[in-house]
């Protein structure tokens, strides 16, 4: 209670984000379905950033040398203290936890409508929103677990708010409800083996006792499964690219920008905190399933004609990269070369902040698109750069940060990824010798196909002639959608500029060394002998570009177009929507080289005349890909499961003298084993 009495910024911070959290859950329940999604989103966007500045506050309030200082905040429950404690790490990613919960309060205040904007949805947002920003924040197991189910209640409570006008949502909330509660049953399983192989459910008692050998193994593979689950990691992220499309775009934004990557931070929290002594093959199946998901993610994502899926498989992706960062340091550390690892680490934090950033920017763009058009086809787009300048420019932004262009924040992560990657010593290591080249050549490849599908999406989206009616009439997106979208494009592209201080941040919170800033805004990596300044490199751009630009504009003010007409035009003359390239044609090439891994169906369908049949009246071509982890894996076990169901249904036949029979055997079976 000492800290109630006292409280530091970290306690206020907490307090507040609770307050203001039932604060919407008031103005959920009770203000006018008119007020409604302003008061309610108006207080998750405090909510949210209450959330952000604790999250700060713990993350610099660290002591010389990185050690945090530690904070509690008791609140008593009815069996037990829960008890909230963030420290550097934790307080990351309660700032970034706060920072998208803003934005997409921001987003739903203008888009909301239908069942997300009634009273269930905006209080299961609001319950999402808090147990999402404590996770980070448990200092012992029950509070975490009881957070993370906060926050899966919260989640399946909105993805479901559709369902009645829409059958896939039903489907889509089936999947993520069975996968999220898995999820939970083997983190429950997990802290349980560390709880009885050590001293207490506090994280601190679970470090003291130091538990090792088996039990430690056992714990490691039930907890790396169950944060992985929620992560979207291949081959449990079946639940991602069915629950984001059909999710409330601004929940969709959310979820994929912030709630997977409290599996990150589950899987930092146990092999930097709880289990820093980890064997080396920890650290090996980090990197596999890493490069795994990163690649399958990527190759998904580059043959989607559905954004919002596109965008689920793309994060799919995302979190690929960075659990591929984390078991590189991991590995590298056990290797005994430290600096290099903590380039890696502070990379995969670095790309946990840059995705948070640009995927809300392109998952509340997509939702733009969605309240403006009724459609995320991307084959029934186009032209949409004219009409919805501000969702363009925005979603422009982002997609150039999840291509890891300049000067985004994408771009910085990957580079400092890289940076780790082709500065690892495997001379001596034969292990190293085998899983760095191969890990760089999947990393190389999966930024090669991250930018072929941005490209893709904002191009046949953005650009060219509309396809349809819809996408033609589309108007821009109301001022609180606005103010969203250009508040995340802003942060993509302030991360990029100015890495420095953030990458010393980042590099505090995992006890890493070797990363300094550089005239106050670039970033210096003293392992890798590298040096990035975006602003240096922006200045340097704009000296070459801006002289080609004015010189140009000069001459086309001394020679002004003339209107040609041309007896014959190339081609380019008269074209029309089906002239140009759509989804499904430009990623063509990729189905074609990776049709194994896709296992595309096409189906083409010829109408002729009866009167001709040499003449062709119509023409139509169909191409689907399956998700060949779900195909393979779970449909059959899908499968299974109904057929034992419906044995298992044989037995209810309702006689009660066999169910009699049935319990006196299951009572017998137990008397005997524990006789035994």
């Amino acid at each position: 209670m000492s800290a109630l009495l006292a409280p530091t910024l970290v306690d206020a911070g907490l307090l507040a984000q609770l307050a203001v959290g039932a604060l919407a859950v008031v103005a959920a329940v009770l203000a006018p379905p008119r007020a409604r999604n302003l008061a309610a989103g108006g207080a998750l966007v405090a909510t949210g950033l209450a959330g952000a500045v604790t999250g700060v506050a713990a993350l610099l309030g660290v002591e010389a040398g990185g050690v945090p200082v530690p904070v509690a905040l008791p609140l008593t429950a009815p069996l037990d203290a829960l008890v909230l404690a963030p420290d550097a790490l934790g307080g990351l990613f309660m700032a970034l936890a706060g920072v998208v919960v803003a934005l997409a309060a921001l987003f739903g205040i203008g888009y909301a409508h239908g069942a997300a904007a009634s009273r269930t949805g905006w209080t299961a947002f609001a319950v999402f929103a808090v147990g999402l920003q404590l996770v980070p924040a448990a200092a012992d197991a029950i509070s975490f677990l009881l957070a993370w189910e906060l926050m899966a209640f919260g989640s399946t409570v909105l993805l479901l708010a559709d369902h009645a006008a829409r059958g896939p949502v039903r489907r889509a909330t089936v999947w993520y409800a069975v996968m999220t509660h898995l999820s939970f049953l083997l983190l429950l399983a997990g802290f349980g083996v560390l709880v009885a192989a050590g001293s207490g459910t506090s994280f601190a008692a679970m470090r003291t006792a130091g538990v090792a050998g088996p039990a430690a193994d056992l714990a490691f593979a039930l907890l790396v499964t169950g944060f992985a689950t929620k992560a979207g990691l291949v081959p449990v992220h079946v639940w991602l690219p069915r629950a984001h499309p059909e999710a409330p775009s601004h929940m969709s934004a959310a979820m994929s920008a912030a709630m997977v990557k409290m599996g990150v931070y589950g899987m930092l929290l146990l092999t930097l905190r709880l289990l820093p002594a980890g064997p080396r093959w920890w650290a090996l199946v980090l990197v596999a399933l890493g490069v795994v998901s990163a690649l399958y993610g990527i190759l998904q994502a580059s043959v989607q004609a559905d954004l919002k899926r596109l965008l689920a498989y793309s994060t799919t992706e995302n979190i690929g990269l960075i659990t591929t960062a984390v078991g590189v340091g991991l590995l590298l550390r056990d290797s005994g070369q430290s600096a290099v690892a903590d380039v890696a680490l502070v990379a995969a934090l670095l790309l946990a902040v840059s995705h948070a950033a640009f995927k809300s920017v392109l998952f509340l763009g997509a939702g733009s698109v969605l309240h403006a058009t009724g459609t995320r086809d991307l084959d029934l787009l186009g032209g949409l750069a004219a009409r919805m300048p501000w969702t363009s420019g925005a979603f422009g932004v982002g997609a150039l940060g999840a291509a890891a262009l300049p000067v985004t924040s994408g771009f910085v992560a990957e580079w400092v990824l890289l940076q780790g990657l082709i500065h690892v010593d495997a001379r001596t290591d034969r292990l190293l010798a085998i899983v760095i080249p191969v890990t760089m050549g999947i990393v190389a490849l999966t930024i090669g196909l991250g930018l072929l599908t941005f490209v893709k999406a904002y191009g046949i989206g953005f650009l060219a002639r509309p396809r349809t009616s819809a996408a033609a009439d589309a108007r821009e997106s109301g001022v609180a959608m606005r103010t969203a979208m250009v508040a995340g494009a802003v942060l993509v592209v302030g991360l990029g500029l100015v890495p420095g201080p953030l990458s010393q941040a980042l590099a505090a919170a995992v006890a890493a060394t070797g990363v300094a800033s550089v005239n106050g805004a670039g970033l210096a990596v003293g392992a890798a002998a590298a040096v990035l300044d975006p602003v240096a490199l922006t200045v340097l751009a704009a000296a070459v570009l801006v002289p080609l630009v004015a010189v140009n504009v000069v001459l086309a003010r001394r020679h002004p177009r003339r209107e040609v007409a041309l007896a014959w035009g190339c081609g380019g003359e008269r074209t029309s929507p089906r002239m140009e390239y759509n989804a499904t044609s430009y990623s063509e090439p990729v189905v074609r080289v990776f049709r194994a891994s896709l296992q595309a169906r096409r189906a083409v369908d010829v109408v002729h005349p009866d009167s001709a049949p040499m003449i062709v009246e119509h023409m139509s071509f169909t191409q689907e890909t399956a998700d060949v982890v779900e195909s393979r894996l779970y449909l059959p076990a899908t499968r299974a499961l109904a057929r034992a169901g419906d044995l298992a249904r044989r037995v209810q036949n309702g006689s009660i003298h066999r169910y009699i029979g049935i319990s006196f055997a299951a009572l017998v079976l137990v008397l005997v084993v524990v006789a035994l």
